[in-house]
């Protein structure tokens, strides 16, 4: 029997990144803002100008700073009206997560996020894996009305939650989408077969690359400036698994 196709999403952090991720064969795309504070929500103009030039589905970011995921009421409020924007203006989806002070899923806040959606499906992301127990977790998430949840398997790394991970695609059965994340490499997609309910994966297939400068003083050596992106090489290796 062929094996269904998975679906790949990465998340990226730069216009130039975007349009390479459809170029290469990503079927959608997590944009964000501020890689070094693990995502944030990016700016209205920067999704507008990719909206208009991509075909593929452009899943934001919500999360008005880095850190912690335990929200005040301001942030909250803003998160609401970010969603209330960027679904104005053609966001496919959303992805944000929300904890209460003692590691469990802040529920009353995640489901007005999702009210606020209305119908553009809604991913938990990786809040999830500082929380008291993701598997448990499951439970609340699925009652806020979330189609879908990122997650490592509550550790830094998809390799090490990995029998996390098989737990928690076999406990969603068809209630929600598990879509493994965080230090994802094509290699693990077998492992992660063993599981027949696994549909999706995210992965950066990032890559650093080294930007030349001029220097009009001659024989001065300056150190090469380095810029995210994505790797054409790695996503044909996870589309290939797929």
């Amino acid at each position: 029997m062929e094996r269904a196709k998975l679906l790949l999403e990465s998340p990226v952090f730069s216009i130039e990144a975007a349009l390479k991720a459809e170029e290469f064969g990503v079927d959608r795309i997590e944009l964000c803002s501020s890689f070094r504070e693990g995502g944030e929500t990016p700016g209205a103009g920067m999704f507008s100008f990719l909206k208009e030039r991509l075909s593929i589905p452009i899943f934001v970011m919500i999360r008005s700073r880095g850190g912690d995921f335990f929200y005040s009421d301001n942030e909250l409020s803003a998160m609401e009206k970010e969603i209330e924007i960027l679904d104005s203006i053609g966001a496919d989806g959303f992805v944000f997560g929300a904890l209460n002070m003692d590691g469990s899923v802040n529920g009353a806040s995640c489901k007005k996020l999702v009210k606020k959606a209305g119908s553009k499906p809604c991913t938990f992301h990786r809040a999830i894996d500082v929380s008291r127990n993701p598997v448990e977790a499951m439970d609340e998430i699925i009652q806020c009305g979330f189609k879908r949840i990122l997650t490592s398997g509550g550790e830094d790394t998809v390799e090490k939650g990995l029998p996390v991970l098989l737990k928690m695609l076999e406990k969603a059965g068809d209630d929600i989408i598990i879509m493994p994340g965080g230090g994802m490499e094509p290699g693990l997609i077998e492992p992660l077969r063993k599981s027949n309910r696994l549909k999706e994966v995210h992965a950066s297939c990032k890559m650093w690359e080294e930007i030349g400068s001029n220097d009009e003083k001659e024989g001065q050596e300056r150190k090469p400036a380095k810029r995210l992106t994505i790797s054409r090489e790695i996503v044909e290796d996870f589309k290939e698994r797929l």
